[in-house]
């Protein structure tokens, strides 16, 4: 229970409905155990009437008055229950959506270093499957719980005032029940932790094969995972099969160990009214009726503590990610008010997964309204540098700093507003294009959003399909091409109207032409803003106020357009292999 300690909190925040819950619970108790009493009551009346031989027209009255009794006390007892589960039931539900938005709000402020290590599908998994076995035990098991405690005290009290002796017989099977509940608990957690293992590892592979669908058909693999998810699926089997073993035996235990007592009651109970110690066979009725009260009770002991281990392995996976201290933090609770002027002194980045320094002893300015162009070949760096400054990490060594104030001073959040980016792999939703745009700029007008499309390019290419900007794309933009997917993701950005635009290698889809005519009108929006562009083409970077070249990490050259296409080394040789290039096309 060490790790279900953790929801203390949510039942401290829904205390009232909480305690509202237990008093129905006991009110409702109280209620359905006047059946038993007036059973025996009405047992009792037809003894007298045969042994006195009274009118039997008063006991006939005297029974019909039971009946109904009954039939009263019981409708109140299921009206009562019902509300006990519209108490419980419901405040589950609410704990489940708090527990799940901390789950998503934790999953959000952690870094990309998290995201490195941890697979989709088990993310996925701890926050849907994991979260539901936990809301199973914040209401079923709980409202259990507290049912069979207080209905256990409630009839054993009813059951010594009656007859101390039988309710001791009654009782004796009860410590073995006790044993077998602590022995099966135990390995059905440690069972339900494996299978939940499994679910993740399914749910990471079909997740993954479901988002390279393509690849696998091109390469016409389907046979082959398939075969791999069905030996997965035959693992996952396997496991549950274990799980379910022990679960199963809970309920036949708990059934056998009831018709003991119910064996116990009639053969102690008979030699006690053959003795004369009990005066009523209504007694030995009522005390049958007690037991067979306590029969869901007691069956449902198994199955409570079966939801009880689930919900501790999941919430002990649920945990692991919770504790974990979000390496990015935001320092700074004043807002900052973001001008864009970029300074990088002598820095240098590792990569904490896997040990690559990316970034050594890197130095430059980007003041503000001017363009920065980064080229080089794969690897030297240029897209950590655009992750630096969006702080997607921290730096090892060095200062950056925003305005003149040290990166990890300035308020992370106004930071990132301040911040229009588009990455070099373009993720578009499932949802329509205008919306994609609109993801810069959630209250932007239609107008807004025509004129962003309008300056990236694609407004022609969007009205010509059937819906236009109402088109649904299809997962991570499928439905559009490669290049029109990043001048989608160029829109998004420009909408946003940022203060610092960042653009990693966005135009390397797009032919020559429209790149030609998205650098014009970057020219004019980016007037005013810090831009920095990463790119493999020199078509991209020639208008740049400055440009730097980077080879493993280090800057090689620095300068404009015109003065590094005069020097000898990387640039003016991609230079002039392009322009070859060009003329040949």
């Amino acid at each position: 229970m060490k790790e279900l300690q953790y929801l203390n909190k949510y039942f401290a925040k829904y205390k009232y409905r909480f305690l509202l819950g237990i008093f129905i619970t006991i009110i409702a108790q109280i209620f359905s155990l006047f059946t038993p009493k007036l059973i025996s009551k009405s047992f009792r009346a037809i003894e007298e009437f045969h042994k006195s031989g009274m009118n039997a027209s008063v006991i006939k009255t005297e029974l019909t008055h039971n009946i109904l009794l009954i039939i009263a006390s019981t409708l109140i007892a299921g009206i009562l229950t019902f509300l006990m589960r519209q108490t419980l039931i419901v405040m589950s539900r609410h704990v489940e959506f708090d527990l799940k938005n901390e789950v998503f709000r934790q999953y959000e402020n952690l870094s990309q270093n998290f995201y490195k290590k941890n697979r989709t599908g088990d993310l996925m998994n701890r926050i849907s499957e994991d979260v539901g076995k936990v809301r199973m035990y914040v209401g079923p098991a709980v409202m259990y719980t507290i049912n069979t405690f207080i209905r256990f005290t409630i009839v054993i009290i009813y059951m010594y005032n009656v007859s101390p002796l039988l309710t001791l017989y009654t009782l004796l099977p009860l410590p073995v029940l006790a044993l077998i509940i602590f022995r099966l608990s135990k390995e059905i957690n440690k069972r339900s932790t494996i299978f939940q293992q499994y679910l993740s590892k399914i749910s990471s592979f079909t997740q993954e094969i479901f988002s390279g669908i393509r690849v696998v058909k091109a390469y016409a693999l389907e046979n082959q995972y398939q075969n791999n998810l069905v030996d997965l699926a035959k693992e996952s089997k396997t496991k549950s099969m274990s799980l379910a073993r022990v679960q199963s035996l809970f309920g036949p235990l708990m059934i056998a160990l009831i018709g003991v007592s119910n064996l116990v009651v009639i053969y102690f109970g008979g030699l006690m009214y053959i003795n004369g110690t009990i005066k009523s066979i209504g007694t030995i009725a009522e005390f049958i009726l007690y037991v067979n009260m306590l029969t869901w009770p007691v069956a449902s002991i198994g199955w409570v503590s079966s939801l009880v281990q689930e919900a501790e392995a999941s919430q002990k996976r649920i945990n692991e990610f919770l504790k974990i201290e979000p390496e990015i933090k935001n320092k700074a609770e004043e807002h900052s008010v973001i001008k864009g002027e970029i300074e990088f002194k002598n820095v240098t980045y590792t990569y904490q997964d896997t040990e690559i320094i990316a970034l050594k002893n890197i130095s430059f300015t980007v003041k503000k309204g001017e363009t920065l162009a980064i080229l080089g070949k794969t690897g030297s760096g240029k897209s950590s540098i655009l992750s630096l400054i969006t702080r997607m990490y921290d730096i090892s060594e060095g200062t950056i700093t925003i305005d003149g104030e040290k990166i990890d001073e300035v308020n992370l959040s106004d930071l990132r507003n301040s911040i229009g980016i588009v990455p070099q792999d373009a993720f578009l939703f499932s949802d329509t294009i205008k919306n994609n745009i609109k993801f810069g700029k959630g209250n932007a007008t239609d107008e807004e959003v025509f004129t962003a499309a309008k300056q990236a390019v694609v407004h022609d290419n969007i009205v010509n399909f059937n819906n236009q900007y109402e088109t649904i794309l299809g997962e991570r933009g499928i439905t559009l091409s490669g290049g029109q997917k990043q001048r989608v993701s160029i829109a998004r950005a420009i909408i946003k109207d940022p203060k610092i635009l960042l653009f990693d290698d966005c135009l390397s889809a797009v032919d020559t032409e429209t790149e030609e005519q998205i650098l014009n009108n970057l020219l004019k929006i980016s007037k005013d803003k810090t831009t920095i562009i990463v790119s493999h083409r020199v078509s991209s970077a020639k208008n740049a106020d400055k440009i730097i070249i980077l080879e493993n990490g280090k800057i090689l050259q620095e300068g404009s357009h015109n003065q590094l296409v005069n020097q000898e080394g990387y640039y003016s040789e991609l230079y002039l292999k392009q322009l070859s290039e060009k003329e040949l096309n």
